[in-house]
């Protein structure tokens, strides 16, 4: 534990006073400080001047990360008949209907994202209070109720990131892998904000992108300036 204790210290001691930092100045940091023994994750918050309980002012989208995420997302998939042998096809990792919402009944769920065929989501309504708080429910808005389940399932399994807005008006997401280069590093930042600031919500009042941070799992956070992160 001092050990640990030791190392958060150091961290905090090289991002203190680091403020309003270019993303390539911010990527070699967080990359340069951890140190954990497993490859961290890059994470992003962004906190936007909106208020989530009003309707519009929901923020909520999917963007294709130029490098991907690095992480191997499990796919589960609502669907019959063919689109059942498409989707297997396309590399789904669960594929079923009635079976399938059973097993998650059942406590088991074994899957970061789930698709479904329209005529499915009858069944995939029963599973909204299980489905729902683990932002897993298929929506159409993120192209997760589709009949193009092929597309679906590849762009998941291809560096696809939902994104929605908490309570307190603040965006999270994994963008890479510290493992990442800090050029690929930097382009999917980039890519995330351009993709939040172009979900703006038309209730949206005031500064809408307020403040930007980026840190690894263990690490502390270091603020972003907002131009550099907007690629300005």
């Amino acid at each position: 534990m001092a050990k640990l204790g030791k190392r958060t210290r150091k961290a905090r001691e090289a991002f203190a006073d680091k403020v309003d930092m270019t993303v390539e100045a911010a990527v070699a940091l967080v990359k340069s400080s951890a140190s954990a023994k497993f490859d961290e994750t890059v994470e992003i918050a962004m906190n936007l001047g909106v208020d989530p309980r009003h309707a519009d002012q929901m923020v909520r989208g999917v963007v294709t990360l130029p490098n991907g995420t690095g992480k191997t997302v499990r796919v589960a998939v609502f669907a019959r008949g063919p689109k059942a042998d498409e989707a297997k096809a396309a590399g789904a990792d669960i594929v079923g209907a009635e079976d399938l919402m059973e097993t998650i009944q059942s406590g088991k769920i074994e899957f970061d994202r789930c698709i479904a065929t329209p005529d499915m989501m009858p069944l995939v309504g029963r599973l909204g209070k299980i489905l729902g708080p683990r932002n897993l429910m298929p929506n159409p808005k993120v192209g997760t109720v589709t009949m193009d389940v092929k597309s679906a399932v590849e762009a998941a399994k291809g560096g696809e990131v939902q994104f929605k807005v908490e309570k307190a008006g603040v965006i999270h997401a994994g963008v890479g892998k510290v493992s990442f280069g800090e050029g690929q590093l930097a382009e999917n930042i980039r890519a995330f904000v351009d993709a939040v600031t172009r979900a703006k919500p038309a209730g949206a009042k005031g500064a809408y992108v307020q403040k930007v941070s980026v840190s690894s799992t263990m690490g502390p956070g270091v603020n972003l300036d907002l131009a550099s992160a907007a690629g300005n």
